[in-house]
């Protein structure tokens, strides 16, 4: 099979990676994809200079490649509807049309959904001016969250601990536009711990994968701006599987079963970014794609063929993942400044020291050496029989890779060792 693989991150390298080892894959395109990406050997590999956004031109590359499935990374593409149009040319794309993309293009929608159908979330309100917003924060008080409604690449959400730190994220959101022209959400302050609950979905079948926790923080200690995610591991040892269970059903499937309800069937990948609150799970966000960089340490988790199951699952055939026993802990070498202002084309040494899986978020080849080409530039992997094991095999891995212009933490999965 040819496969295209649309997008150009870290999560995609993951997803090509996994899929190259599909005995069903005979091509990869990935588009446009990253110089790194070329370190996939099972298959032949081809980046294809389109731009994620240009939906005509993938289109036409997909027709003339006879590309048999395609895989969507980032969000923006899904809500500007891609599959939309593959699906109009008669092509195979495991997606969701723009309409069922808004669970994650919205955050309206999304919470309207889910307080129509009775699925467990935070309380909310919805502003689109500052002043109404600054006098309704000043009734609630902090600690309150702040999101802003549409897409921010994971840096939209403020949880402000003061009223100080709410203010100043209302009058970036709703008066410096930093994000664009939307609404704002201020939400109720939930307290648990978070999970990321990643679903195989087609319609009413709803398929789970292992979940995984990231680390949203810049810095140590869970300290810092909040950025795409810094790392991230699986298993998540302190969320029961009777709870995780409970979310599939009553989360995971009766959103699916209410988006069909709706009239906006979802097919593809429905991120459920849970909190395990004292009255039991409940949704902090939805995504329409696979999470980055949970996907990092999920798919590396995952034993069984991802093509195949997707396969099956277009084909409404049962679909039962399998997962290795390991656990598997992921780190994030970022430039420095991220998630503000950062520089690139920062070389990168000794990538071919390092033993352990490494997924490149933000690279390029310049002049024959691995620069930085992003924000978040890296992704090394590390796998054990528990997440001691796995960390201390990540940050081996780590700690071999020397650029002055990157950063890490240092203690990624550290709450879930230490309890």
């Amino acid at each position: 099979m040819k496969i295209l693989i649309i997008g150009r991150g870290g999560r995609e390298h993951a997803i090509a990676w996994k899929a190259a080892q599909s005995p069903l894959t005979t091509q990869l395109y990935l588009a446009p994809g990253n110089d790194g990406m070329r370190s996939i050997h099972q298959v032949p590999v081809e980046l294809v200079p389109i731009d994620e956004h240009d939906s005509d031109a993938l289109v036409d590359f997909a027709r003339e490649h006879a590309v048999d499935l395609t895989i969507v990374g980032p969000e923006a593409a899904l809500i500007n509807g891609i599959a939309d149009r593959f699906q109009e040319a008669g092509l195979t794309i495991f997606a969701p049309t723009a309409k069922a993309a808004q669970i994650e293009g919205s955050k309206q929608f999304a919470k309207d959904l889910m307080i129509k159908y009775h699925i467990p979330t935070a309380t909310f309100r919805i502003f689109d001016q500052y002043e109404e917003a600054a006098t309704y924060l000043q009734k609630v008080g902090a600690p309150i969250v702040i999101k802003y409604d549409g897409i921010a690449a994971g840096k939209g959400v403020v949880v402000a601990m003061t009223t100080e730190e709410a203010d100043q994220a209302l009058r970036d959101m709703l008066l410096d536009h930093n994000f664009g022209d939307g609404k704002v959400l201020m939400e109720e302050f939930l307290q648990g711990p978070e999970f990321s609950l990643l679903t195989l979905v087609n319609g009413h079948q709803v398929v789970p994968l292992v979940i995984a926790q990231d680390h949203k923080r810049a810095f140590d200690g869970d300290k810092g701006p909040n950025t795409g995610g810094m790392g991230a591991y699986s298993p998540v040892p302190v969320i029961p599987q009777a709870q995780i269970d409970w979310a599939v059903e009553h989360i995971m499937q009766a959103t699916a079963d209410a988006m069909v309800a709706e009239g906006c069937p979802f097919t593809g990948i429905l991120y459920g970014g849970l909190m395990l609150t004292a009255q039991g799970p409940k949704v902090i966000e939805f995504n329409a794609r696979f999470g980055d960089p949970e996907t990092e340490v999920v798919l590396p988790k995952m034993k069984s063929d991802l093509i195949q199951h997707i396969l099956d699952l277009l084909a409404h055939q049962p679909v039962s993942p399998e997962f290795y026993e390991e656990a598997f802990l992921g780190v994030v070498l970022a430039a420095k400044g991220y998630p503000g202002k950062y520089g690139k084309g920062f070389p990168i040494h000794n990538l071919d020291q390092v033993a352990q899986t490494v997924f490149h978020m933000g690279t390029k080849m310049k002049d024959g050496e691995c620069v930085s080409n992003g924000g978040r530039v890296l992704f090394v992997v590390g796998k054990g029989k528990n997440l001691a094991e796995a960390q201390r095999d990540a940050y081996e891995g780590v700690h071999k890779i020397a650029c002055p212009d990157l950063f890490f933490r240092e203690d990624i999965g550290w709450q879930a060792i230490e309890n």
